[in-house]
């Protein structure tokens, strides 16, 4: 799971799947920073929903800014990521919404 470890929802959902039997492996992307290769491989999993465009970091940010390629824009603002991106096998989920809890298994 990535994520940035003062996050609400990344707490939330570190949580729950514990709760469920599942083994979290968390990575805090602020203090722990992803590669750009890292970084690349989660803009091509997810695409463009790796952004969170509901952020307040988005929302602070100029157009200049916005424009940028998505691996560049995470390197320099890792709050801007949407979270938590989860990593189980050949699930790719992302967010901790009631599709992303139904599809690990922890009651919505």
């Amino acid at each position: 799971m990535f994520g940035l470890g003062h996050c609400s929802t990344c707490q939330k959902a570190q949580a729950a799947l514990q709760e469920h039997g599942w083994s979290v492996d968390f990575r805090d992307v602020a203090r722990d920073p992803l590669s750009d290769t890292e970084r690349a491989t989660l803009v091509e999993e997810f695409g463009d929903k790796i952004v969170n465009r509901a952020s307040l970091t988005w929302r602070a940010m100029s157009d200049q800014e916005r424009a940028a390629d998505p691996v560049r824009m995470m390197a320099d603002k890792p709050s801007v990521m949407k979270r938590p991106a989860i990593v189980a096998g050949d699930l790719r989920l992302l967010g901790w919404t009631a599709n992303v809890k139904r599809a690990l298994d922890v009651p919505v």
